[in-house]
């Protein structure tokens, strides 16, 4: 499925298109590379390994729990608790130039640029840190990002979280938000996603495609008759790209930075 030629919609109404960034945009989980230069400049340690490490194995044999959730999302917010956001952003930049800009897809690439010379708004909609999508989003030219909110003042982390984590039924509701504000015609607009986590999200528009899907989301969109595409090259990047998801549905309730922490944590002791 290829964006349509069509401009604005009816009425002055805006057409738009919402991408989830993680194994839709970029093969693999952006705030994975992003925890794996934060640890290696210190900001967190042997401690927080143990401490992420355990509740990652508490989470496989016994799934989420809530209470386990809210523990690993304030002790995640604590690593970035006096920091500046420029430092983040600075940081993020790197890991943007040194390794992201060569993990996205090419086919991924091309389609949020049909969007575009269709005339639509392209909008980013990732449970990642908010910095991190501003930042990709505008290495692609997109009209802009939702991310998730690490609360700051004057420009310093607090530790708090502001809002929910853009997860799941959090994105649908602040895409909804943003249609309203922007006046983008949803029945006319496009959404793209790789995980069932992002079946809300394609919910909301008139045209949902599932991009690189894992398995259940696969079965999701065959059996709702929404388009799939794989830019995925070869059947060995499919089977990592599951096992990316896999790993991610893991701390679906938990901020974005426990998910990049327990990431970088997992690779680091088991030597990969």
């Amino acid at each position: 499925m290829h964006a349509t030629t069509e401009g604005p919609g009816r009425d002055g109404a805006v057409v738009a298109a919402f991408f989830d960034v993680d194994n839709t945009i970029i093969r693999g989980a952006s705030a994975y590379h992003l925890a794996r230069e934060l640890y290696r400049r210190d900001f967190f340690g042997l401690r927080d390994i143990a401490f992420f490490a355990g509740h990652s194995v508490r989470y496989f044999l016994l799934g989420e729990d809530v209470r386990r959730i809210a523990a690993v999302r304030s002790r995640a917010l604590g690593i970035v608790r006096g920091r500046t956001v420029a430092e983040i952003i600075s940081i993020g930049e790197e890991v943007y130039d040194q390794v992201l800009a060569n993990k996205i897809f090419p086919g991924a690439r091309a389609l949020i640029e049909e969007h575009l010379a269709a005339g639509h708004e392209v909008w980013l909609v990732s449970a990642t840190p908010a910095e991190i999508a501003d930042l990709i989003a505008g290495r692609l030219g997109a009209t802009g990002a939702l991310g998730t909110i690490a609360e700051h003042e004057d420009g310093v982390y607090t530790g708090e979280l502001r809002g929910n984590m853009l997860h799941g039924e959090g994105k649908k509701a602040n895409v909804l938000a943003l249609a309203q504000e922007r006046g983008i015609d949803l029945a006319r607009s496009h959404a793209y996603g790789d995980s069932v986590n992002d079946i809300p999200l394609l919910s909301t528009v008139g045209s949902p495609c599932a991009i690189n899907p894992e398995p259940r989301m696969r079965l999701h969109a065959v059996d709702a008759g929404w388009p799939v595409r794989d830019f995925r090259r070869r059947r060995r990047d499919v089977k990592k790209d599951v096992r990316t998801g896999v790993r991610g549905a893991g701390w679906a309730g938990a901020v974005w930075a426990a998910t990049a922490v327990l990431r970088a944590l997992r690779r680091r002791l088991i030597g990969s």
